[in-house]
């Protein structure tokens, strides 16, 4: 037996990791690495390098496990930029490798090379590098894995000469994955005791609590403690079920406004989540922010915070921890959510009535991907996502392309469940290309594009400019266009058409499809 090459050892090494599934749109510089390609690795093909990180991010957060992504040398990786940054925000354990020229021409500054390439996808990864030596391949991605999983997650990013993967290499030994932090016993009694003696104590619920899977441990600590709970600020993931009687609603991402929904609590404990995420500036707030705790596996989120006690450590550590210190309180129970009336039938629809319908009929066991920023507040209205158990993603960082890709990964992870996306026809087209991977892959999700033909969100908070630029849409046919890509898809405008299609939903599609609704371009608040 001759010498085992890096291609080699770095298979065995991504067979004993699990990422034997890999996500990726080819390029020469990638061929070594495909070379031979084995029985048992999977290659997700996607059409265009940021669908393609997309894809892989719901996939590897519906795993609640890293995804492997291959790129293609400096113009692949610039392709992927968005939502590699989309990623970092989510907190997703991706390792990223991208081809690049062989050594012997690198000085020569060649076709397709990348200059600097570990500094092309910084500061968006946790880790950066391209290996001195091919030798160095493997430990690189070992290393690299190990720090993508580690608290907090997040992607990491290998560069490989093309000329790296022939080479010879010895081989890496495993390593155990580090275990997150568990907070301070003493820090942790301290927020216990204060939360004993609280008149009006609210919890703030962020992704980290659904992302570690200690949801249904969250539910019983609020009803222990007779807490209510608020979503953070533009959450990206379900971190309490919103039909719960404790749910209070969710935090706006402004100063005032949140200063407001606090107001009436004294004391405020935040569970995986910055405190706070803002998007908009009004001035300051007027009242200041009840006695704050801050709990995170983020040094750095600590650090940002303006005031509060931080407590270091994961929330499996945190919120398992502090559920056996709390006693249950004879305090009264705070007020249920009270929500609105389910909205009536019109033309044209409604984005609200629309996903009231949705929400009527959807499975239980369904996963909800959004992507639809100007029905954020309809959503939270009309559509409770009741999941204890990954039911709900979003992109944390606000750039458009993630949900459409995203919503094939996260159905490609489970195949038994069903996955809805509900995506606005701006958003849709920053990553449509996945829908061709969605057919090639039979993923099991029904995309619902709700069309109101312009940036709406942009428009909004604008101020209501009547003669700004470049948000007007509209003319795009999405159902032509997934059925062009062999997706089977219908156009909706009127309540009889989307009952006719919804009719369809509580059962498992057998692949994907799309449903194109026209909704009302009435603008609406965003807050």
């Amino acid at each position: 037996m001759g010498d085992r090459t890096v291609r080699d050892v770095t298979r065995d090494l991504l067979r004993r990791l699990g990422m034997t599934t890999v996500f990726g749109n080819p390029g020469t510089t990638e061929v070594p690495f495909l070379a031979d390609w084995p029985d048992d690795f999977g290659y997700v093909l996607g059409l265009q390098e940021s669908a393609v990180v997309a894809m892989a991010d719901g996939y590897a957060q519906a795993r609640r496990a890293p995804a492997l992504v291959n790129l293609h040398s400096a113009g692949g990786v610039g392709h992927g930029l968005g939502s590699l940054f989309t990623a970092y925000r989510n907190g997703t354990p991706l390792v990223v490798t991208a081809g690049q020229q062989t050594r012997t021409l690198l000085l020569d500054e060649p076709f397709l090379g990348a200059t600097d390439a570990p500094q092309f996808p910084k500061p968006y990864v946790k880790f950066s590098c391209e290996p001195v030596s091919a030798a160095d391949v493997p430990a690189a991605i070992a290393r690299a894995h190990q720090l993508a999983v580690t608290p907090p997650q997040g992607p990491v990013f290998v560069s490989i000469p093309a000329d790296d993967w022939d080479r010879p290499a010895t081989e890496v030994p495993d390593r155990p994955v580090t275990p997150g932090p568990a907070p301070d016993p003493a820090a942790l009694a301290g927020l216990a005791e204060a939360l004993g003696g609280a008149e009006r104590p609210a919890f703030v619920v962020g992704p980290a609590v659904d992302h570690e899977g200690v949801v249904p441990e969250m539910v019983a600590l609020a009803e222990r403690a007779k807490a209510a709970v608020w979503a953070s600020p533009l959450s990206p993931r379900c971190s309490f079920p919103e039909d719960h009687p404790r749910f209070a609603g969710f935090l706006q991402p402004e100063r005032k406004l949140l200063a407001a929904e606090l107001a009436a609590y004294d004391l405020v404990a935040v569970f995986g989540a910055a405190a706070f995420t803002y998007h908009v500036y009004r001035g300051p707030a007027a009242d200041e922010l009840p006695e704050l705790f801050l709990l995170h596996d983020d040094p750095d989120v600590l650090a940002r915070a303006r005031r509060g006690t931080g407590l270091l450590g994961t929330m499996a550590h945190s919120v398992r921890g502090l559920g056996e210190l709390v006693r249950p309180s004879e305090r009264p129970e705070p007020a249920a959510l009270q929500r609105p009336p389910r909205p009536r039938a019109g033309t044209p629809m409604s984005a609200s009535y629309v996903l009231a319908e949705i929400n009527a009929v959807l499975p239980a066991a369904a996963v909800v991907v959004e992507e639809a920023p100007s029905h954020r507040n309809d959503l939270h209205e009309h559509f409770p996502i009741r999941s204890r158990d990954g039911g709900f993603f979003a992109a944390a960082s606000g750039a458009l392309g993630y949900g459409i890709g995203a919503a094939v990964g996260v159905a490609m992870a489970d195949p038994q469940r069903p996955v809805l996306a509900l995506l606005g026809d701006g958003s849709s087209m920053y990553g449509f290309q996945a829908v061709w991977t969605a057919v090639r892959e039979q993923a099991p999700v029904t995309f619902v594009i709700l069309d109101n033909s312009r940036y709406a969100a942009v428009a909004v908070l604008s101020g209501g400019e009547q003669k700004l630029p470049g948000v007007e849409l509209g003319g795009t046919d999405f159902a032509g266009l997934a059925r062009s890509l062999g997706c089977p898809a219908t156009t909706v405008r009127e309540p009889g058409e989307l009952a006719a299609e919804l009719a369809a939903l509580p059962g498992r599609p057998s692949g994907p499809r799309l449903l194109h609704v026209h909704v009302d371009p009435a603008p609406t608040p965003l807050y």
